[in-house]
């Protein structure tokens, strides 16, 4: 936060690229998307050893605060979720805040999913069997997403896998007290990431910015919601499930007690996010395989 933006980005893609565990499996492939203000670039992940074809589609929104983060910091990632799922993952590298605020970043990721689920074909994909996944940041593009999928009827979303999300800008609840100082994700780090996204727009923001404030959650796609312990966001995550619940949505939780937010990137030194990272990706595998034509 304390130094200018273009040395912030670089020093989150180093971090975030060290603290993975290296993944050369399967094949990438470098390319833009039609957005709304002009080309969108993406990545393309997808399993190297044969399998049925064709497959299951992911749009990935990376977390960063909506201001850090790219294709790189989350390779990884998106790699271990791609093979685990028996799925075509597409990273995108939407537009960032401050230079552009709510709504850029989310208008490119419903573009996205969009065009996947009109043009997934292209890319060897099934568009029947769509969903979207993201993290912090991307966790909340991912929940937005599905909300407007929802409200206007396309794209047909099979899933939404939701990773410690960001939901509400409020930061009232009590885990942003008690993890208020957390190294991984502080309440200050917060504090300064949302306006930047929002605008610094005064007043309550809409739904789609911040999914906490949606009234209605029905109808949405099926979730899995990941939850760490240690997290200031760790109790409107845990809210959002149970309201997703309340509202007859098939959701599946998944409270990981001692870890901390951003703890599915440190697969290099903790076996625990390995192995959450892959029972990730298995879940999201199991519920595109059943989605065609839902």
């Amino acid at each position: 936060m304390t130094l200018p933006l273009p040395e912030g980005r670089r020093n989150f893609k180093e971090l975030f690229v060290s603290m993975a565990m290296p993944d050369d499996w399967g094949t990438t492939d470098d390319r833009t998307i039609p957005g709304p203000s002009g080309p969108i670039p993406v990545r393309v992940f997808r399993a190297a050893e044969p399998g049925p074809q064709p497959r299951p589609l992911v749009a990935y929104f990376h977390g960063g605060g909506w201001v850090f983060g790219d294709l790189d910091s989350y390779d990884s990632m998106c790699r271990t979720l791609a093979r685990a799922s028996g799925s075509i993952v597409v990273c995108v590298d939407y537009r960032l805040a401050p230079e552009h605020p709510f709504p850029a970043g989310f208008e490119d990721c419903f573009a996205v999913t969009r065009w996947l689920s009109s043009n997934g074909e292209e890319l060897g994909g099934d568009p029947s069997r769509l969903a979207v996944a993201g993290d912090s940041a991307g966790g909340n593009l991912a929940a937005a997403t599905a909300l407007r999928a929802r409200d206007e009827g396309n794209p047909a979303l099979g899933f939404e896998l939701l990773m410690y999300p960001a939901l509400d800008p409020r930061m009232g609840s009590a885990s942003y007290e008690e993890n208020a100082e957390d190294p991984f994700l502080s309440r200050n780090e917060m504090e300064w990431c949302w306006p930047r996204y929002l605008g610094f727009a005064a007043g309550e923001p809409e739904p789609y910015a911040a999914p906490a404030l949606a009234s209605d959650l029905s109808g949405l796609a099926p979730a899995l919601v990941i939850v760490a312990g240690h997290d200031p966001l760790r109790d409107e995550a845990l809210t959002y499930a149970e309201r997703l619940r309340a509202a007859g949505v098939p959701v599946e939780l998944k409270f990981y007690e001692s870890m901390v937010h951003g703890f599915l990137s440190f697969t290099r030194g903790l076996d625990g996010a390995r192995r959450a990272l892959e029972d990730a990706g298995q879940v999201l595998g199991r519920s595109l395989a059943s989605a065609a034509g839902s």
